[in-house]
């Protein structure tokens, strides 16, 4: 991965992206094979100072399972963050404020549906179950980025990346109640953009193609998805976590300084298809 670097008269020369300096904040942990986790991975190789969060769980398996993948990478600041309570979100920012003084990027890789309306047929999706997979996988990203502006600014810019799916502009069978979410996010970070780009803060969705995760396991036949995926995508197979993660950085990065308000598909070609 590059970045342009002027060199004196000689022209325009290139040498390999670093976050070396640069401090960001990881929303969406939950394991090792979370998609979070595996653009943490390529960060932290890339030299980012990190903070991670986790949400509210009474068994405390996801402060844990952060808390394991925050220590693999040296990362000291692990938060607990609610995406639906607000002071929740402040106390966050207020902290890597103290913490930090300002902030380069925001990587927002959460999403929740209730399992019954995943599994129930899309017209009997509750209206409380509708609201709380906007909240949570869609509205979220903007009180995320409201208190990450300042300490964006401070930095002179930064860039938010969200986490999105084929599903927002498909109706993919038992997707559901996520479809409508996901397609809400991507519409929310364009209005990001519109509105943050003068100020040199960027924001930008990737549509990943279909991967086992936690989050991917509450879609009933999920099996069917991720072999229907592999065999229909432009390269002939499945993507993986670290492909999604090495756009997320380069998205992150200064390299794509001029791309905001997109949604950048990572899915094998799999969305040009006409199966």
């Amino acid at each position: 991965m590059f970045r342009k670097h002027n060199h004196d008269n000689q022209g325009e020369k290139y040498e390999m992206i670093s976050f070396s300096g640069k401090k960001g904040l990881v929303l969406g942990i939950a394991n090792q094979r979370s998609i979070a986790t595996a653009v943490a991975e390529v960060l932290n190789e890339l030299g980012a100072e990190m903070a991670f969060t986790y949400g509210p769980d009474p068994k405390g398996r996801f402060a844990q399972n952060v808390e394991k993948v925050a220590e693999e990478m040296n990362v000291s600041h692990v938060l607990p963050l609610d995406v639906a309570n607000d002071q929740d979100i402040a106390d966050v920012f207020g902290k890597l404020e103290k913490e930090w003084g300002g902030l380069d990027f925001v990587v927002h890789s959460v999403a929740f549906a209730e399992r019954e309306n995943l599994e129930t047929a899309f017209s009997l999706t509750s209206r409380e179950g509708w609201n709380i997979a906007q909240d949570i996988s869609a509205y979220s990203i903007v009180p995320v980025t409201r208190y990450a502006i300042p300490l964006m600014r401070n930095n002179g810019g930064g860039s938010v990346v969200g986490m999105s799916f084929i599903g927002s502009v498909l109706a993919v069978p038992n997707y559901n109640v996520m479809g409508p979410a996901k397609a809400a996010l991507e519409s929310a970070v364009r209005y990001l953009a519109r509105e943050l780009g003068p100020e040199n803060i960027r924001a930008n969705t990737i549509s990943a193609g279909a991967i086992r995760t936690l989050s991917s396991s509450g879609i009933g036949k999920f099996g069917e998805m991720l072999k229907v995926a592999g065999e229909h995508s432009a390269t002939g197979r499945n993507v993986t976590t670290r492909e999604v993660a090495m756009t997320a950085a380069f998205l992150l990065s200064d390299c794509a300084s001029a791309i905001t308000g997109q949604t950048i598909y990572v899915d094998g070609g799999y969305n040009i298809m006409a199966n």
